[in-house]
């Protein structure tokens, strides 16, 4: 998720230096989105503790979904940011469904990883649906 504010980050930055011209605070938001979405990783980490193979699945997909989005944002950087409005979307829809099944009991709403309490500022009490709730509040922003 972190891949599509990296790239038009970087892009947005290279072409910047190229035309002498400022972004207008393009890069610096779409660097932001970037660790923004790098922390909901990293909380889900914290919560899920990945196994080795699940570790390289990460990376496998990381490695084909950001060169293909170098590519897509090469060709077309405004269908490129349509696309990732969608992902966000898509995002939303499950987060809501996961808030749902905490609510109903099927997930354990267990406390909050301490990376998440101090990355959003969450109470020292927090629970999971609380991190979900600002995650996907974080979502409705991106998308």
């Amino acid at each position: 998720a972190a891949v599509p504010g990296m790239v038009g980050g970087m892009l947005l930055h290279l072409r910047s230096l190229r035309k002498f011209e400022q972004s207008g605070g393009w890069i610096k938001a779409l660097l932001e989105e970037a660790e923004n979405e790098r922390m909901h990783l990293m909380t889900m980490v914290e919560l899920v503790q990945p196994k080795w193979y699940e570790r390289v699945l990460v990376l496998t997909v990381q490695g084909v979904f950001f060169n293909a989005f170098f590519v897509l944002y090469l060709l077309s950087p405004k269908l490129a940011h349509r696309v990732v409005g969608y992902l966000e979307e898509e995002a939303i829809h499950s987060y809501t469904e996961y808030l749902k099944d905490i609510d109903s009991g099927k997930i354990e709403n267990v406390p909050a990883p301490a990376i998440a309490i101090d990355y959003w500022r969450l109470p020292k009490d927090a629970t999971l649906k609380d991190v979900i709730t600002v995650i996907r509040a974080d979502e409705a922003h991106h998308r």
